[in-house]
């Protein structure tokens, strides 16, 4: 898609100041940015997408329950395997334009190894998780999708707490590939070494015990 954007404005007569206007708006929105680095708090959940700031609206108990479960399946895992870093809500990954709080994230060792303990800036994770309400829904699907396979994060699962569903996706090559859409059997992680739980886990206490005591 980025090949046919660059030939449609290489094709206008006025390239050259089409480029210099966008040049100057992306400089704009570098100094917005900055701004909006020196303003956030631990208070609220932030982001920063495309030269806007986007403050989130609390949660619905079903997202937070899907949340909480997922992030102690993947926390108690990568634990005691030693494989990296889990992150959830609050973590603020920094990207080329943008800058997103995820609802989960995983860090392999390889790039968790150099987080400092005050650190609140993150770089782009192996695996993000993002789960669905009526107004994330939209960039989840849009620019969040396209961005985490722009910036080549190998692994992105996108949780519909309402239909109780998960979709995975993996990159393949350039973009990502679904690999599984299902509300039902087991999801295996293409980045977390040995990660594999029944789909069931996400949404309800009792499974997510026993996938617990499975580890």
């Amino acid at each position: 898609m980025s090949n046919r954007i660059i030939s449609e404005i290489l094709s206008e007569p006025d390239a050259y100041f089409l480029l210099q206007e966008a040049h100057a708006v992306l400089n704009r929105e570098k100094e917005k940015r900055i701004q909006f680095y020196n303003e956030i708090t631990e208070q609220e959940k932030v982001e920063f997408i495309n030269g806007e700031v986007v403050i989130h609206s609390p949660v619905k108990k079903r997202h937070n329950v899907a949340s909480g479960l997922l992030h102690r399946l993947l926390s108690i895992h990568a634990g005691k395997n030693n494989l990296g870093f889990v992150g959830i809500e609050k973590i603020m990954i920094t990207l080329t334009r943008n800058d997103y709080e995820p609802d989960i994230c995983f860090f392999k060792n390889e790039k968790s190894v150099h987080f400092t303990e005050d650190q609140i800036l993150f770089p782009a994770p192996d695996l993000v998780i993002e789960i669905l309400s009526d107004s994330t829904e939209e960039r989840d699907r849009g620019v969040k999708y396209k961005d985490y396979q722009s910036h080549k994060i190998e692994e992105y699962w996108i949780i519909d707490p309402e239909k109780q569903t998960l979709e995975q996706y993996h990159l393949e090559g350039a973009e990502y590939t679904l690999v599984l859409k299902s509300s039902e059997g087991l999801v295996k992680s293409f980045v977390i070494d040995g990660f594999q739980i029944p789909i069931r886990a996400i949404f309800d206490e009792t499974e997510n015990l026993k996938a617990i005591r499975a580890f």
